[in-house]
């Protein structure tokens, strides 16, 4: 027995614009999947970097060592390792120069790691203001679709003498599967967003944590350097 719709048929027989709607959306969910997907693996990788720095950080190691390792890799440092490469280059060019503690343990230093922490944070977002606005246009376009759809439905049936549901049900439908494809678009946007949101909330914290340490360390060094050079031979 013939049910009567088709799910491809409706599509498929669809008006040019209800039909560019479903191609937009379908297009939308296959960028904000792909987004999603990057910025997971992105955001997890982030994380399991930092915390795997840190506990090499607090195991002990010379921290002159530990830059020279850093920079012996030949690549550009990234996340929490890029906070603390800034950070110890500028406590040692300061040092170089002979500033006092003011200026080589926490202003010069402390400036460079937020600088750098900054950076790694636009880093970790981008592209997920997009990934926002699809959540959020998303329902819209495939509204704009359904009542595109459901008012071509009525202009037709207002065409004929006899109206039957079976003549307006199709075009109704139609318009409706815009609607769904919207939202089918939309929700996994929006949750994944805040998701992220979460994730990168719990970041920053991170590394804005190890900045200041890193910065409380750096200025205590810089302290007992001064002492030592006030301290007569």
């Amino acid at each position: 027995m013939d049910s009567g719709l088709n799910f491809i048929d409706l599509i498929l027989k669809a008006s040019f614009l209800v039909q560019l709607v479903m191609l937009t959306l379908v297009a939308l969910s296959v960028l904000s999947w792909a987004i999603i997907i990057q910025r997971r693996k992105i955001l997890s990788n982030a994380l399991a970097n930092a915390k795997k720095f840190e506990s090499r950080f607090w195991s002990g190691v010379d921290l002159s060592k530990l830059y020279n390792e850093i920079s012996a890799r030949g690549t550009q440092s990234e996340g929490i390792e890029a906070i603390f490469t800034s950070g110890f280059k500028e406590f040692a060019r300061a040092k170089r120069n002979n500033l006092s503690a003011a200026g080589l343990g926490i202003d010069g230093p402390h400036r460079a790691m937020r600088v750098a922490l900054s950076r790694e944070v636009e880093k970790l977002e981008n592209s997920l203001s997009f990934l926002a606005t699809i959540g959020s246009i998303s329902p819209y376009i495939g509204l704009f679709g359904t009542v595109w759809g459901i008012m071509n439905a009525f202009i037709a049936l207002g065409e004929v003498k006899q109206a039957t549901l079976q003549m307006v049900a199709p075009g109704i439908a139609e318009a409706l599967i815009a609607t769904a494809m919207g939202l089918f678009a939309a929700i996994p946007a929006v949750i994944a967003y805040n998701r992220f949101a979460t994730k990168m909330e719990k970041i920053e914290s991170y590394y804005g944590n190890f900045m200041e340490e890193f910065a409380n360390i750096l200025h205590r060094q810089a302290l007992t350097q001064e002492v030592k050079s006030h301290v007569p031979a």
